[in-house]
């Protein structure tokens, strides 16, 4: 287990969980690409942070001084789908690689929320209005434009209709008990919410391969990152299990049932505690 690329020094959570302190200064960007520590611990996150300003600045060099928004918008695009070739990584969608900023710098590949981190940064600098929107199924930008809102795909910098917006929503709906206007979906995403995404799809990862170190990694950071979110608590106990350390695994998944004591898999979760109690862990007092 001490092998792991996963399992790394304390000062990495300690920078990440210093970058996620405050939402007023939680730069996105930084955040994003601190991520990737948890398997590339050697890399330079001011690098990659160097790297996309200086992107910026190629951008912006191109820019009348007074381009109107929609200009910037369609010379944004262009740079970044045409020229620079960023698109989604579909032959490989699951690789994590895909959701590490600095990997998909070099690669130019990756999925839409990883993508759309690079894209906020650029258009925030050549002074367009945007923001993530944690879209069912699949992250979009929205743009702020003078004529009105317009929503992107990130994997092909293309405008999205609202009747294809609705089109997407339509496998979802199964799950509603009552009609969701498409406005609640596009809401814009906080900072905090968008790591949330990006760190999630890493758990989901993890788990689905069975690396349980590498899920216990991310669930170090979205603890950090959600420190109020029960079930993230919950999950980094059940990591923790899965890694043999039971003391840690008692402690967060007893702080859960705490939390959350008529949580339908509180149950099970006390089950759990039973048997890690049973096999030496000390029992919460």
């Amino acid at each position: 287990m001490s092998d792991s690329p996963y399992l790394k020094p304390a000062s990495t959570l300690s920078y990440f969980a210093a970058l996620v302190a405050e939402d007023e200064s939680l730069h996105l960007l930084e955040a994003a690409a601190a991520i990737a520590q948890d398997r590339y611990p050697d890399f330079d996150v001011q690098a990659v942070l160097a790297e996309v300003d200086e992107l910026a600045r190629r951008l912006h060099q191109r820019l009348p001084a007074d381009a109107a928004p929609a200009h910037r918008l369609r010379l944004l695009n262009h740079f970044f789908s045409k020229e620079l070739g960023f698109a989604g990584n579909l032959n490989n969608y699951y690789e994590v690689d895909n959701s590490y900023v600095h990997r998909v710098l070099r690669t130019r590949r990756g999925i839409p929320v990883s993508l759309a981190v690079i894209y906020l940064e650029l258009a925030a600098q050549i002074g367009l209005q945007a923001c993530g929107v944690s879209f069912p199924g699949h992250f979009l930008i929205k743009l702020q434009l003078p004529q009105g809102d317009l929503v992107l795909d990130p994997l092909r910098c293309e405008p999205l209709s609202r009747e294809a917006l609705e089109e997407a929503l339509q496998p979802f709906r199964a799950d509603w008990t009552a009609p969701q206007p498409l406005e609640r979906f596009l809401r814009p995403a906080t900072s905090r919410q968008i790591l949330a995404r990006m760190l999630r799809n890493l758990k989901e990862i993890h788990r689905s391969e069975g690396d349980a170190s590498a899920w216990l990694a991310v669930q170090q950071r979205l603890v950090l990152l959600l420190p109020g979110e029960a079930a993230e608590w919950r999950d980094r106990g059940l990591a923790l299990e899965a890694v043999g350390h039971w003391q840690g695994a008692v402690e967060d998944l007893g702080r859960y049932l705490k939390l959350c004591p008529d949580a339908s898999d509180a149950p099970e979760i006390a089950r759990r505690l039973q048997v890690l109690v049973a096999r030496g862990a000390p029992p919460l007092h």
